[in-house]
């Protein structure tokens, strides 16, 4: 039987925080309709996600399956590789007016386009890589507004340790983790090979220290979309799931 599809939709919104236009990618699943209410699953990386996170299909079939709600999802697409490492990177220059970005004008502006929860576990953020980190700091940030995380392979350094260890309410936050057994050398946008794995497991012993609502997972692989992807519908079913 084939998934059924939804309607993808192209929205824009200045942001004051950024000082410029950011373009979202939001897919409406097959069964949208403006009388329900739908979960919000934002992805950095948006486009990757689309193309190669198959994210689509993921959610119809999850759906359809009756394992998760009704979800809209918005991607939000990076401009280069410079724009994503300043955005995203804890060190990024525009890191923290884009972690402003996203609770302060995106989701009100989703709040107000879409028939959305309107509360924190009703609206989920996933990212690969940077994308999962700078997903992590905004959850850290404003748990009332982002109360589910899905991070893939995330960039963890001492600072992320830190905000991780400083956080004191971690019943707020509804975490996914997931990061490749291979990911020992791992060339970064700034020209240097990084230990992916072992920063992972020190941020996951101190998530289950700090006892987060936290599902981790170590797949057999590297950093790359042809491990992330078959990972994609057990992240959005361990945040989503009903």
């Amino acid at each position: 039987m084939a998934t059924a599809t939804g309607t993808m939709r192209d929205y824009t919104l200045y942001s004051r925080e950024l000082q410029e236009e950011i373009g979202l990618l939001v897919y409406l699943p097959s069964d949208f309709s403006p009388l329900h209410k739908y979960s919000l699953l934002i992805a950095q990386d948006g486009k990757d996600y689309f193309m190669y996170g198959k994210i689509k299909t993921v959610i119809e079939t999850l759906m359809d399956e009756g394992t998760i709600d009704r979800t809209i999802v918005v991607g939000i697409p990076y401009r280069n590789v410079s724009d994503r490492y300043e955005k995203y990177h804890p060190a990024g220059r525009k890191n923290e007016a884009y972690i402003r970005f996203l609770a302060h004008e995106l989701a009100p502006f989703l709040d107000r386009e879409l028939p959305t929860y309107q509360m924190g576990k009703g609206r989920a953020l996933i990212g690969d890589s940077l994308g999962g980190t700078v997903s992590l700091l905004a959850g850290l940030l404003y748990p009332h507004t982002f109360g589910k995380i899905a991070m893939q392979s995330p960039y963890i350094d001492d600072s992320v340790l830190e905000r991780i260890r400083a956080f004191r309410a971690p019943s707020l936050l509804s975490l996914y983790h997931s990061v490749g057994a291979e990911e020992t050398a791992v060339k970064t946008t700034d020209g240097h090979v990084r230990d992916f794995i072992t920063p992972n497991r020190a941020a996951r012993d101190l998530l289950i220290e700090k006892r987060f609502p936290y599902t981790y997972h170590e797949f057999a692989g590297g950093h790359v979309w042809t491990y992330w992807q078959p990972d994609v519908p057990r992240a959005v079913s361990a945040i989503l799931s009903l």
